[in-house]
This record gives C-alpha cells, structure tokens and sequence, in this order.
C-alpha cells in the first residue's frame, strides 16, 4: 500500500504552475465581495492561488490577474500585505 499522503496540488493564477498547496497562497472573495488574504486556506468563498514569490504578487498585481480570477476589485492593499506575509516568511525567526 502507498502509505505516502498525497500532496494537495493548486495552481498559481499568474504563472499557471501546479504546486503543492504549501507553497501558495490563497485569496478568496467572499459572497458579499469582499477580498481577503486566506492563510489557512479554509474559509470559504471563491479563492485563487498565488506562488510565494515577490515576482508572481507583482506579475498578479501588474496583469490584473486576482481581480479578473476573483471577479471582484482588488486593493492595492491586498498586493502589499501579500507582499508583507511572504517577507515575514522568508525571514528567520
């Protein structure tokens, strides 16, 4: 028997990679519209994953890629605390 977990697979809206769900990110919007950065990866709404890369958020942001996934306006704002998390993350403890 394959006793190894199968790894959640997602797929990054501005490059179009598959990657395990770990190394994303998600933004959902939920049914009133409003646009919020998912950590957990648990609430609901509709959600669209980004690579936890500064290039990626910048491509997202420049292409205008979460607004048309998500069908909703994104804040400049959203852009920057995704900025923010990734750095916190790359940062050592």
């Amino acid at each position: 028997m394959n006793s190894r977990k199968k790894i959640p697979m997602r797929k990054c809206v501005a490059t179009g990679e598959m990657r395990p769900k770990k190394e994303l990110i998600r933004i959902i919007r939920s049914k009133e519209g409003e646009v919020s950065i998912d950590p957990t990866g648990k609430k609901s709404g509709r959600g669209a994953y980004l690579t936890k890369e500064k290039d990626t958020i910048l491509l997202a942001k420049k292409k205008n890629i979460l607004s048309k996934q998500l069908e909703a306006n994104i804040e400049d704002s959203i852009y920057d605390e995704l900025l923010d998390l990734i750095e916190k993350e790359k940062r050592p403890i």
